[in-house]
């Protein structure tokens, strides 16, 4: 069954680094073409413009744990971390 992912990132305020956005965009990339990716979208909040939020969807929780775990994926992830605070994830099921 599908799965949709929330992941909420944020940024310090006044924090403008082009990095961040070439850090989003290879994990984007990267995961559009690993197996079991349907869709996403990735928001930066009204009003905030230093916290974002990513939806994706995958085809089952096996897809979305293995690219969790996939080390281009971490590797990523830590250096967005590093500019950042901690991505937080949640994992939603349909009913």
């Amino acid at each position: 069954m599908a799965v949709k992912i929330l992941i909420k990132r944020k940024i310090p305020k006044g924090f403008e680094d082009p990095k961040f956005n070439k850090l989003i965009r290879q994990l984007r990339t990267l995961a559009t073409v690993h197996q079991g990716y349907i869709s996403g979208e990735t928001l930066m909040r009204v009003g905030h413009p230093q916290e974002y939020l990513v939806i994706s969807t995958w085809k089952d929780i096996d897809a979305w744990n293995a690219w969790l775990t996939s080390p281009e994926r971490k590797e990523i992830q830590q250096q967005i971390d590093i500019l950042g605070t901690p991505t937080e994830f949640e994992v939603y099921e349909y009913l």
